[in-house]
């Protein structure tokens, strides 16, 4: 693998790194990039790895022009933006001391050592500015093969961060094919209670990327298998549910997918895992009546339209097929996308300037129009709901 590797970067992100490489010619490539481009998957983040101490390597492109944020200097980590695009550059580490939440490091120059404190070995790759992959642990052969392997002993990786539990799911639903690896699966099953020790948001914030990640039935299963499912949601996962919304190919939404995996007690599992209030309304109206229905006319879908968002009636339905699976929801779906969205067209003022005295009755009137108006599949115009208005004004005393 030579040159080619790095030809598969976008022209823009190898004129950067050129930037980069001419003031640290040491610095590698690291970690997902070199395991995406492998792949040919789309890039997200392009990190780097140097020798240097970070205050050099702050000096060195500061002196070249280019643009540097002390992003994690404690770790060792810098970001060099470039055509505000960034890229992260972290000196290479090794651990000095772990607790399984955090790690004290200390800088080394030891390409090997730094690879050995990562995750996995498809994470533990480097590339050079000459396309040169450095694979100190068999990275190649196993992104090749399908498998997600820990780098060294599997029971030390978890010890000393527990959330790669988490991420092994995570990246062999993305990378693995076939049986999951022994010792991981060993490994993780033994220690399936340093869960526990850590914090809720670390654990939603991969959970999500699970849920909306390529294969989620099947490393759902695999956790099932693991005994990761009771610590993970004590308030009860249900498997078969969750199997059966997959099978009908639902999008990529985490909170759609846990919708119908964690379908009672969610909003306890929401405070637990602390939701944003955004998240925990989607979930909360997800789960909610009324559902739409196949056999429902244009008129009544343009009633729940006028109250709720078609996204979030989309969802109902997935779960509505999920618990019912002989009724279909694809074309009550489609209906759904196409109907134009209702806005109730009055509002109080149009009865100030109709004549209508201000005061309390004016929000009352309109509730009973803009209900009379839903009734009627929200067809009414604007002229007809303020002649309905007027009517119930004045029969008012």
């Amino acid at each position: 693998m030579t040159r080619t590797l790095l030809e598969r970067l976008e022209p823009a992100r190898l004129h950067a790194l050129g930037q980069i490489w001419a003031v640290l010619p040491e610095a590698r490539l690291v970690g997902g990039v070199v395991r995406d481009l492998m792949v040919e998957r789309p890039i997200a983040d392009v990190d780097l790895a140097v020798p240097q101490p970070p205050e050099e390597v702050m000096h060195g492109l500061k002196a070249q022009g280019i643009t540097v944020v002390p992003t994690g200097l404690a770790h060792g980590t810098v970001t060099a933006v470039i055509d505000s695009a960034p890229y992260e550059i972290t000196t290479l580490r090794r651990d000095v001391e772990t607790d399984g939440r955090h790690a004290v490091v200390c800088w080394t120059d030891n390409w090997q050592e730094d690879a050995a404190r990562r995750d996995f070995t498809i994470n533990a790759m480097s590339c050079d500015s000459t396309g040169t992959v450095h694979d100190y642990f068999g990275g190649q052969r196993d992104l090749a093969d399908g498998i997600v392997r820990f780098v060294g002993d599997a029971t030390l990786r978890i010890q000393e961060d527990a959330l790669r539990i988490l991420r092994f799911f995570r990246f062999w639903g993305r990378y693995g094919r076939g049986q999951a690896n022994a010792q991981a699966m060993q490994a993780i099953t033994a220690q399936v209670e340093l869960l526990n020790g850590l914090s809720v948001e670390r654990i939603w914030s991969e959970l999500k990327r699970i849920l909306a990640g390529p294969k989620a039935l099947e490393v759902m299963y695999l956790m099932q298998q693991a005994g990761i499912l009771p610590v993970l949601l004590p308030e009860g996962a249900h498997v078969p549910l969750f199997a059966q919304l997959m099978a009908f190919n639902p999008p990529a939404d985490a909170l759609l997918r846990l919708a119908a995996l964690v379908p009672d007690k969610s909003a306890d599992m929401a405070r637990r895992l602390k939701f944003s209030r955004a998240e925990a309304a989607r979930l909360k109206a997800m789960q909610a009546e009324p559902v739409p229905l196949p056999d429902m006319s244009d008129a009544q879908l343009r009633h729940l339209l006028a109250d709720t968002s078609p996204d979030i009636l989309a969802a109902r339905s997935w779960l509505y097929q999920a618990q019912h699976p002989h009724v279909s929801g694809t074309e009550l779906r489609q209906r759904l996308a196409q109907l134009e969205i209702p806005v109730f067209p009055l509002a109080g003022r149009d009865l100030l300037e109709a004549g209508c005295q201000p005061g309390p009755h004016i929000g009352q009137v309109l509730k009973d129009v803009r209900n009379w108006w839903q009734q009627g599949g929200c067809n009414a115009n604007k002229q007809v709901c303020l002649a309905h208005a007027l009517g119930l004004a004045k029969a008012l005393p």
